[in-house]
Parts: C-alpha cells; sequence; structure tokens
C-alpha cells in the first residue's frame, strides 16, 4: 500500500502534500503552474472568502456551491476550497443549457454558481452568480479547515443516460476511500505526470486520476479540452508519461493522422473507461505502441466512481474484462429477485463499499430501489468468472429483447468494429412487430461502406439472431462529456420512424 488517505478529508490530501513536497509542482494549466505549498495557501483563501460574506459570498456550512465552468486551476481550487470551507460542490456539466441546467441547480439548492464569464449569461434567473476565476485571486487568509471525514462533500449527479440525473450524495471520506482504491489499483506514483484532458467536472477525471495524483505528490498538467496536438507534444517534449481518456478519445487519437509518425514512446501508463472499449480498437493501440500498459478502469458515478480494474499484465486472454474489485469494494452478481448466480451466468452486478454515496440527495424512493440489502444495484448486466474477472455484458436498460431471446448490445458493437469501415457504432433495440425489438446499429463510417456490406460482415461474425436487422449511418453519435455514449437519445430519434 503506497499511501493511507482514507481517514483524510479532501482538502487535507493536499495540505499533507504540501507539508510533504512544498516547492514541488502541483498543477500546471497553460501558462500557469502552482507548487503544492501555493495551492493549499489558495484553497484557504478562497474557502476563507466563501464563507467571510466579501463580495456578495458569505455561504455557511452545508450551502450547495455549483460548479459551472471549463477545466482550469480555478477549477480544482473551487472544489477544494469548498472541501476546506465545509460547503457541498455541485459539479455541474458545462454543456447544459436551458431546462436541463436549471434542474440541477434547482434540484441541488444551489446557494451559489461559481461561472466561468462566457457561461453565466446561461444560468436561469434568480441564482447567484460570482466568476469562478476570483477564488484563484482571493487574498490571502488563513482557514481552519473541516475535520469531520463524514460530512457531505459533494452531489455528484449521474450522466443521466437512461433517466434524469440523480444526484449522489459524496462524503470526504466515501471519496478518500476512493482515492485510495484508485492508488493502488492503478499504479499512481509520485513520479508520474499525468495529464488531465477530460472535464473537471466528470468523476472520472477528478476523482480517479487528479485527486488522488495530488495525494501522492505527482506533477500534474490540466488541459482544456483532449485536443490531439497538445497531447502529442506533451509526451514528446517529456512533460505527460500518464493518461486517461474514454474509448471515444482513444479511437480519435488512434484516427489522428499524426499518431503513427509522433514519438510517444515516452507515455508509459494508459487509462480507459467511461464506456465499453472496444476490442478491435485496443488491439490497434497496442500494436502501435507496444511499451504501453493499459488499465481498463470501470465504476459509475455512486461509487465514487472506481469498482473494478484491469491491470495491464491481466489483459491477455481477458480483454473484454473490466477487472476484480478494487481495494475497498465488494462485488457480486445477483439475479432479478437480489439471488447470487452462478459464476458464468450473466446478472446485476451489485456493490457493499465505503466508496458509495449516502443515497440519492432529495429522492428517498431512488435511494430505496438502489440499496437493497446493505447492497447498491448498478444497473450493469455482467459475468463473473471463477478467477474473480468481471466482464460487463450490457446496462440493463440498454439489453434487446428481440423475439424473447435477450441480446447484449456490446457484442454486435464489437462485431462491428472488425470491419475497416466502421468508425464508431451503437447497436440498440428499436421497436418491432415482428421481433418485439429489432437489433439495429447506428453506425459512423469510415469511407465508403455501404448498408448490405455491413449486415452481411455482421453475418459472419455472429448468430443469425443476433446480427443486425438494419445499419443506419450517422455523422456522429450523441455523448455526453465523459464519452459515454446516449442511446436513449438514439432510441428517441429513430423509435419513430
Amino acid at each position: 500500500m503506497k499511501q493511507q488517505v482514507r481517514h483524510h478529508t479532501v482538502d487535507g490530501l493536499v495540505r499533507d502534500s504540501a507539508e510533504r513536497f512544498p516547492e514541488r509542482t502541483a498543477v500546471r494549466y497553460r501558462d500557469r503552474h502552482w507548487t503544492y505549498a501555493a495551492l493549499d495557501a489558495a484553497v484557504s483563501a478562497a474557502a476563507a472568502l466563501l464563507r467571510d460574506g466579501r463580495d456578495g459570498y458569505g455561504l455557511a456550512a452545508g450551502d450547495r456551491v455549483a460548479t459551472f465552468a471549463h477545466n482550469s486551476d480555478a477549477y480544482l481550487i473551487a472544489y477544494l476550497a469548498c472541501a476546506r470551507a465545509g460547503l457541498v460542490h455541485v459539479p455541474v456539466n458545462q454543456n447544459l443549457l436551458g431546462d436541463d441546467l436549471a434542474y440541477i441547480l434547482q434540484n441541488s439548492g444551489s446557494s451559489l454558481v461559481l461561472a466561468d464569464p462566457d457561461l453565466s449569461a446561461k444560468v436561469p434567473a434568480g441564482y447567484r452568480v460570482r466568476p469562478l476565476d476570483a477564488l484563484r485571486q482571493a487574498p490571502p487568509a488563513p482557514y481552519e479547515p473541516s475535520a469531520d471525514p463524514s460530512v457531505l462533500l459533494q452531489l455528484l449527479y449521474t450522466s443521466g443516460t437512461t433517466a434524469l440525473p440523480k444526484g449522489a450524495m459524496m462524503t470526504h471520506e466515501a471519496l478518500c476511500h476512493e482515492y485510495e482504491s484508485a492508488i493502488e489499483a492503478l499504479d499512481l506514483a509520485e513520479e508520474d505526470r499525468p495529464v488531465h484532458s477530460l472535464p473537471l467536472y466528470h468523476s472520472a477525471q477528478m476523482h480517479v486520476f487528479l485527486l488522488p495524483y495530488l495525494a501522492v505528490g505527482a506533477e500534474n498538467t490540466i488541459l482544456d479540452a483532449p485536443v490531439a496536438e497538445q497531447i502529442f507534444d506533451l509526451v514528446e517534449a517529456g512533460r505527460a508519461d500518464s493518461l486517461f481518456a474514454p474509448p471515444t478519445v482513444w479511437i480519435g487519437l488512434a484516427n489522428h493522422p499524426e499518431f503513427a509518425a509522433r514519438e510517444l514512446g515516452g507515455l508509459r501508463k494508459a487509462y480507459y473507461g467511461a464506456s465499453i472499449m472496444p476490442v478491435p480498437v485496443l488491439e490497434r493501440l497496442r500494436d502501435r505502441l507496444p511499451g504501453l500498459g493499459f488499465h481498463n478502469c470501470f465504476g459509475q458515478s455512486e461509487i465514487g466512481p472506481l469498482a473494478t480494474v484491469l491491470g495491464p499484465a491481466e489483459h491477455e486472454g481477458r480483454m473484454e474484462s473490466c477487472g476484480r474489485p478494487v481495494r475497498h469494494v465488494e462485488a457480486k452478481v445477483v439475479d432479478e429477485d437480489g439471488r447470487d448466480v452462478p459464476d458464468g451466468t450473466p446478472g446485476e452486478v451489485v456493490y457493499r463499499s465505503k466508496q458509495l454515496c449516502q443515497g440519492y440527495w432529495n429522492d428517498a424512493a431512488a435511494t430505496e430501489a438502489a440499496f437493497r440489502d446493505g447492497w447498491f444495484r448498478s444497473g450493469d448486466l455482467a459475468v463473473r468468472d471463477t478467477e474473480g474477472y468481471f466482464t460487463v455484458v450490457d446496462r440493463v436498460k440498454d439489453v434487446i429483447n428481440s423475439g424473447g431471446v435477450l441480446i447484449a448490445s456490446r457484442q454486435v458493437e464489437d462485431a462491428l468494429y472488425t470491419h475497416a469501415g466502421v468508425a464508431e457504432a451503437a447497436v440498440i433495440g428499436l421497436p418491432d412487430e415482428r421481433w418485439i425489438e429489432a437489433v439495429t446499429a447506428v453506425v459512423v463510417p469510415r469511407g465508403e461502406v455501404t448498408e448490405p456490406e455491413l449486415l452481411a460482415h455482421a453475418r459472419e461474425h455472429l448468430a443469425h439472431f443476433k446480427a443486425p436487422k438494419r445499419i443506419l449511418f450517422v455523422d456522429s453519435l450523441p455523448r455526453n462529456a465523459s464519452g459515454k455514449i446516449l442511446k436513449r437519445e438514439l432510441r428517441t430519434r429513430f423509435g419513430g420512424e
């Protein structure tokens, strides 16, 4: 165990690193950099500003503070300042508009919205809005941190891929347990040079990588977005050797015209997650960068979000697996009635863990439905093998019922990805009088490819009842910012045809 962090508060992790490595660079963003000592001092100054009433802040312990902003060093400082000031941080997807944005702010009961200038005007009337960057520039001020790890720290809203988002209630204690799991399972070390390019409002980038890396004392680089050329430049310059990205971003990197020519041998650790990585894509990446160690990270918002990991040495022979549970997570597979199923049998994954949320904010019914007999129902359909490795088959709500036979969309997608003409694919079930649901593939093509060609290819690789009945071509697939494909939007879009 590299470091025990489970009993800290979240801001206490940064204070601890500042005591151990005061002059080491903690964070770089654009042309700014923060040592660990400077970052810790900035967090205290921002916490004091949030609580003391200057400039229209004046918040009380337990107040919810929404952050509606792009990636930046100020975003990180705001999160840590909320932690130090005893406030509840509410990260908000910066792409939300109108009713979707209003729903998060209203549901959370946010007292204040910290926003970037270009986003402030999108905040509905009636909410107190202050510039996020003001926290980064707060005048120096001491602040005595909150010392209770059981205090609520964050409302981590689910991605809403199948229903309205729900606010998972995360405490300092839950998140610190998750950080410790991440440090151990993902081999995070102080000598690593990670680059963080995914949105910081999302739990994967913030809670699986940025905060755990700050806890071990690494030098971190924050980017505005996962721009391939910037990532390639950092790797070639020796300033990045660790990268997390969802499969959609890895696909983009692998397809980039500079990918084959750039010197990327300095990249040592690769992490993917947030959605299922097509096996053919992973094989292409490993062929191009044979010295790169891949970790598959799996979980969901309610558990911090890391639940299982498949390490580099574990990929051989089980590349479809999402690995085994991390240190602080228990997992098993059950049937609809909550009874354990034998290894090798599909069922729903359930969790028991100190990383879990306390429930859903202002939603007792959803909390009761999700937590049964001390276990959390994940909504993921998976199989566990005799060695304890889990393989996710699908989201329970994304399984297709075709002619009374249940079909996992992932298997169909993997078959399609073996065709050179498929850049991206999402398989859904659409209403059908004969089949109940017809297996339908929505494809972003690469070059010239036809529907008959892809249908024939799928039938060569799949049992006849699993093969798509239709291929629909689109320019792009709808996703949230973490890279998850929004299949409910595809079902809505094409379900009426």
